[in-house]
């Protein structure tokens, strides 16, 4: 009779020998292997718009007002995730998986979190998965960013939401606008609708860090700005849709419904859905409302403040909160003007590459069976579309800067940052911004536009630390340059921040020293020019303009220099009256001198 120690015992050598049986049958290709397939998701369909709300977040405060509106406005619930803190960083590493980037713990900490919360206030888990649908940027680049989306759902399927729908907006493909769910519907309005949301929100987003550290109000700007981007969402969410047959009457009308007319009648529609939403009334009205409100807000421009470019890896370099340390407000705390990046130079990156990979696409297809012309007329064709599409989003979104005042920064040019990047970054690097970091920091430095460079990055990001290595040898070169590349994650916010103020202080001394240079070359002390100020209350508002001198980074520098040739101006034309009034005076009326 066996004990009970010998049973066990036998029981561990049949599990041996079972597990190495299965392995060598493996090995000898006698098992087929079962090889892993991504599980199937419950699309998210056109008849549950009404009862499912959109959820997203990750970007400033201007941008998800803006985009939220255009969602409602285009008849989709959606709501905001809030701004993730450290506590959903925490959430994040609790539920997912060791050794992600910081975005992937913030982003899905921060929805575990808000899903929680719909579950204390009441509703089923079932109900939060039904009712709800989560929507986010993808990709399928070199880096951990092309994981996000497996990360996402295997953290909401360990915190007990599994089968919450996540739906993808791939990097790659940003320009297609393409989700692929007949839910989420891309039309005219709604592409229209979305391109204004991105170019407001990055408008307002510049502005807000040019007018802040000069307000003499404190806590006015902030104000301001929150009712400017009410009105502007409440336009875009409440604005009506063009029809072509509301618009037209009489026989024109009883012409495009004719059925046979149905594809011109489109085709007018639509051209006059992208006139109405780029040109319409109820818009260009509610950007002019928007420019007079800020312009009443009064600013100090003589305060020096150092010039701080912020470049650095997407989610870092965009995000307001915890995610990269509260930086901005860090920075303008410590007396610095931020000079924030826009979401439209990313997109101009992304069309600016996809030129050069149809050109690489067209050298591999001359190779194969298809004639070279051919070959050369689809890649023509593309790049032209691709050139058409540059000079159409550079020409939108300065359009409108211009109607909010037109003192925003202009976007960068990819040929010139690519150039500049060449010798240290080769433009098919992929993943991140790609070259971008680069040649922004050279860009930014060589045109004296700003003091310093912050680079800001999630711990561990490949394409950003690919960058801080290049970016050694750019230092070496350009030896007055003040870069500083700051890795965020969920702790260090006090190492961080005493780095950066180590970095600024040095940034601080140059924009003094410059301020004092532009203020001797005016000739005049800096009590007259602030009593020039007082005189002429229009150099107190944020949208007067004050000409860039070239080689002059400091706001103070420039505005001093721009004061004092106003004063030069002026002095001449009051000399030059005082000399034609005493002529008239020796020449009485009637005589000649």
């Amino acid at each position: 009779m066996e004990s009970p120690s010998d049973t066990l015992g036998n029981t561990r050598l049949d599990s041996i020998l079972q597990a190495e049986r299965a392995r060598l049958s493996i090995q000898a290709g006698l098992v087929q292997l079962q090889h892993f397939k991504k599980p199937v998701e419950r699309p998210f369909r056109a008849e549950e718009r009404n009862k499912v709300t959109i959820l997203f977040g990750g970007l400033t405060w201007k941008h998800e007002k803006l985009i939220q509106a255009v969602f409602q406005g285009s008849g989709y619930k959606c709501d905001i995730v809030p701004t993730p803190d450290v506590a959903a960083f925490q959430t994040g590493k609790e539920y997912g998986n060791n050794g992600q980037c910081n975005p992937t713990y913030f982003t899905v900490g921060n929805l575990v979190q808000f899903l929680q919360g719909l579950e204390k206030q009441g509703m089923s888990r079932e109900e939060i998965i039904d009712k709800y649908v989560f929507f986010t940027a993808g990709s399928c680049g070199p880096c951990r960013f092309g994981m996000y989306e497996a990360e996402y759902r295997f953290a909401l399927q360990n915190a007990g939401f599994d089968g919450f729908r996540v739906l993808l907006f791939q990097q790659q493909e940003g320009i297609k606008a393409a989700s692929g769910e007949p839910g989420l519907k891309f039309t005219v309005d709604f592409g229209m609708g979305m391109l204004n949301a991105l170019h407001a929100g990055d408008t307002l987003q510049d502005l807000i860090h040019q007018v802040r550290p000069y307000e003499a109000k404190k806590g006015e700007t902030d104000r301001v700005f929150g009712e400017v981007g009410e009105d502007l969402a409440k336009c875009l969410r409440e604005r009506p849709p063009f029809e072509i047959l509301q618009s037209t009457s009489g026989w024109l009308n009883g012409y495009l419904s004719r059925p046979e007319k149905k594809k011109f009648k489109d085709l007018l529609n639509t051209l006059g859905k992208i006139r109405e939403n780029l040109y319409g009334k109820p818009w260009v009205e509610a950007l002019e409302s928007a420019r007079q409100r800020i312009d009443a807000i009064e600013v100090d421009r003589l305060r020096v403040r150092p010039i701080v470019k912020i470049t650095g890896e997407f989610w870092a370099q965009t995000t307001e909160g915890d995610g990269n340390f509260n930086m901005f407000r860090f920075l303008e705390r410590e007396g610095a003007q931020v000079l924030v990046e826009q979401i439209a130079t990313w997109v101009a990156y992304l069309l600016y590459q996809a030129k050069y990979n149809a050109q690489r696409r067209k050298e591999v297809k001359q190779y194969s069976t298809r004639k070279k012309l051919a070959a050369e007329f689809d890649y023509r064709k593309k790049v032209f579309g691709l050139a058409i599409g540059e000079v159409m989003w550079q020409y939108f979104y300065h359009r409108v800067t211009r109607k909010l005042g037109g003192i925003t920064h202009t976007l960068a040019p990819q040929p010139e940052l690519d150039q500049l990047a060449s010798p240290f970054y080769n433009r098919f690097a992929r993943g991140g911004e790609g070259h971008l970091e680069v040649g922004k920091n050279v860009y930014y430095t060589i045109h004296r536009l700003c003091h310093m460079v912050l680079a800001l990055k999630p711990f561990g990001c490949m394409p950003s630390t690919q960058s801080d290595g290049a970016q050694s040898a750019v230092i070496n070169r350009y030896k007055d340059m003040i870069f500083l590349p700051i890795e965020t994650s969920g702790e260090g916010e006090v190492n961080a921040h005493s780095r950066v103020q180590m970095a600024l202080g040095e940034a601080k001394a140059k924009a003094k020293l410059e301020f004092e240079q532009c203020l001797q070359r005016t000739g005049k002390s800096l009590e007259e020019i602030r009593a020039y100020i007082d005189d002429h209350p229009e150099l107190k508002r944020p949208f007067y303009h004050v000409p860039h001198v070239e080689g002059i980074a400091g706001t103070a520098a420039q505005f001093v220099l721009h004061v004092g040739k106003r004063m030069d101006r002026d002095t001449g034309l009051f000399r030059r009256s005082r000399v034609r009034v005493g002529q008239a005076l020796a020449c009485p009326a009637g005589r000649t001198s």
